[in-house]
């Protein structure tokens, strides 16, 4: 059963109709984007207190109307980052679906820049990025030293992020399961689905589709786990976010093997805008693990 609307979790619950028309997809990116905000804030308090991370710095006006600089410690600028993550995230999630979907774009350019639906996490991860950058340049952080401190954050995230797909049935879920692969101890609604009444408006016929949005969570929860366990390494700034782009990658090019996406000719194959970003996040970020494994040289003596 999906829940497109906080009521209809309510009906379904208490039998009760109560006028909740809050969407249940935005109410978990809400909760996503408060947990990634509060782990990152926590990540930057610790890697300020061990001196991994210096302090930052805004800009105040005085009374005389001149602007300075003001030291602030790091994990008070979160909010900000937030505002500036999102904001150029949400603009990237819709062009990357724009060029995943170009043919559609050329036929109704206005219906597909302004529908409400229709965003790509990828496009939204690598703009939100970039804007983490410039935000860091401008306030004197270390670019690397915040990454480090968002990469389970955002893996916490998305994994909440996913759980909102799957309640309201947004869309993506997989192919049509396989059910003569199905192992006989997994439930049902963890091998097939039909999202009834899912927010998509599509009907899905019986045994269902694979629960796609499930095995991303459950996926993404191990990557925190890995991240969170490992986030005090001695490695070099910037290690643990390489770390993160390998465990993202892997993840997303898994579940691209049974999601329903548009395919592009590639080399003489079919594959995904996805698959292609992941196996670059993979590569990159395994890169990033071989240069930054190791320990930084000590600080010389005067």
């Amino acid at each position: 059963m999906s829940y497109p609307m906080l009521s209809d979790l309510v009906r379904d619950v208490t039998g009760r109709d109560l006028p909740l028309p809050v969407p249940m997809f935005g109410l978990l990116v809400a909760a996503a984007l408060l947990t990634t905000m509060w782990l990152t804030e926590r990540e930057l308090k610790r890697l300020y207190g061990v001196g991994r991370i210096g302090a930052a710095h805004r800009r105040v006006k005085q009374q005389d109307g001149t602007k300075v600089d003001e030291p602030v410690a790091p994990q008070e600028l979160v909010t900000g980052l937030a505002v500036a993550m999102v904001g150029f995230g949400i603009v990237g999630a819709r062009i990357f679906h724009l060029l995943e979907y170009p043919q559609a774009f050329l036929d109704d350019p206005l219906g597909m820049i302004f529908t409400r639906s229709g965003f790509t996490i990828y496009g939204g991860l690598i703009f939100g990025l970039t804007a983490a950058a410039v935000f860091a340049k401008r306030h004197g952080l270390s670019i690397p030293a915040l990454a480090d401190a968002l990469a389970p954050a955002l893996m916490m995230g998305y994994a909440i992020g996913r759980i909102g797909c799957e309640v309201s049935g947004d869309g993506d879920w997989g192919i049509a399961a396989n059910m003569a692969l199905k192992p006989a101890w997994l439930p049902m609604a963890l091998w097939a689905q039909t999202y009834p009444h899912n927010i998509a408006g599509v009907s899905i016929a019986p045994p269902g589709v694979y629960p796609a949005p499930i095995y991303e969570t459950l996926m993404s929860l191990v990557g925190f786990a890995v991240l969170w366990s490992v986030r005090r390494h001695s490695f070099r700034q910037g290690w643990l976010f390489a770390l993160f782009m390998v465990l993202s990658g892997v993840e997303r090019f898994l579940i691209e093997q049974i999601r329903v996406n548009a395919t592009f000719d590639f080399a003489g194959l079919a594959v995904t805008q996805a698959e292609i970003v992941a196996i670059l996040f993979f590569l990159v970020g395994a890169v990033g693990l071989a240069m930054l494994g190791k320990r930084p040289a000590p600080l010389q003596q005067g």
